[in-house]
């Protein structure tokens, strides 16, 4: 596998503020990256830098083979980006946009009318190219800012937040879009195919979203500009195996205030008419025990437990209050 993002030690500061720290980075053709964090934690930072519109403060970084530093203007035409917010033209319509950015690239008229037609069709807008942008829905403007960073046909897409905003099924047509784009291969026909092998095309996304992190190749949890744990969802997950426990009483007060006493549980949350708690390793039998035993009378107890698979959420949330 080729890598197209290799970076090693990135630090940026605004000021006294220490945005990405220490931040080494790998990522591989055919995969999702996925980077969560919570707002502050260097995310956007992190992309900027690495589409060179910010310039490290030490480290280095190279996308598709070519240094940041030396060959910025080489990376870009191998990379479409897709900032966080809209940031296309409102009173062009949709063709018009992409046209515009097509004809940035140096893509003659000959090429960029086809070319533009497939990637709409790709994306489902191609029933809107009439439409003005300023007209369209939120998750329809999502996928006219990943057209216009798709009609280059590059080989990486930098993506910040690209469904924040906008409902499921948008969600879920969105990255519907992306596992087609990861997954089909670049033809040796290709202009940015390498010789003979047929390569695929990498995605670097943020998201704040736990089920969309999920379904990435591989996650960097980032806090205070550091990645401070990193895997696959499975190899994430498996680090709270057997320690979740779901709780049902008939007082769901009675039964909260008793967990919080023991000093083998971590955390306690709330869902509804459900309590789950995050037990220390190796102490689940035991908390589980001591709280049937607790809420028990002659007739039985009164405590409904199981345990249950860990979800990425509860990776996220055992990370970062242990690091308070």
């Amino acid at each position: 596998m080729t890598a197209l993002i290799e970076a090693t030690h990135l630090r940026k500061t605004f000021g006294a503020t220490v945005a990405v720290d220490d931040l080494s980075l790998h990522v591989e053709e055919g995969e999702i990256y996925g980077l969560v964090g919570s707002d502050g934690a260097g995310k956007t930072t992190t992309i900027r830098m690495l589409v060179a519109a910010l310039k490290p403060d030490s480290g280095q970084a190279s996308v598709c083979g070519f240094p940041l530093d030396k060959k910025a203007e080489q990376a870009r035409a191998r990379l479409g980006y897709l900032s966080q917010r809209f940031s296309l033209y409102e009173d062009l319509t949709v063709l018009e946009n992409i046209r515009f950015f097509a004809e940035l690239r140096g893509l003659s008229w000959q090429e960029w009318l086809p070319r533009c037609l497939e990637t709409l069709e790709f994306v489902g807008l191609a029933d809107f190219k009439g439409r003005r942008a300023g007209q369209l829905s939120g998750g329809m403007k999502q996928k006219l800012g990943l057209a216009s960073a798709l009609v280059t046909r590059p080989r990486l897409l930098l993506l910040d937040e690209p469904t924040t905003g906008v409902d499921p099924v948008t969600r879920q047509d969105f990255w519907q879009l992306l596992i087609r784009i990861v997954s089909a291969p670049l033809s040796d026909s290709h202009p940015l195919s390498e010789g003979n092998r047929v390569s695929r095309r990498g995605v670097l996304l943020t998201t704040p979203y736990m089920d969309e992190a999920s379904r990435c190749h591989r996650v960097g949890f980032m806090r205070q500009g550091k990645i401070i744990a990193e895997g696959t969802p499975s190899e994430l997950r498996s680090e709270l195996a057997g320690r979740i426990l779901e709780l049902r009483g008939e007082s769901m007060p009675a039964l909260r205030e008793a967990a919080q006493k023991m000093k083998d549980v971590e955390d306690i949350r709330l869902f509804g008419d459900k309590l789950q708690l995050r037990v220390v390793a190796g102490k689940t039998d035991s908390v589980l025990s001591a709280l049937t035993k607790a809420f028990s009378t002659p007739r039985g107890s009164h405590v409904e437990a199981r345990i249950v698979p860990p979800t990425l959420e509860d990776v996220f949330i055992s990370l970062f209050r242990s690091k308070d």
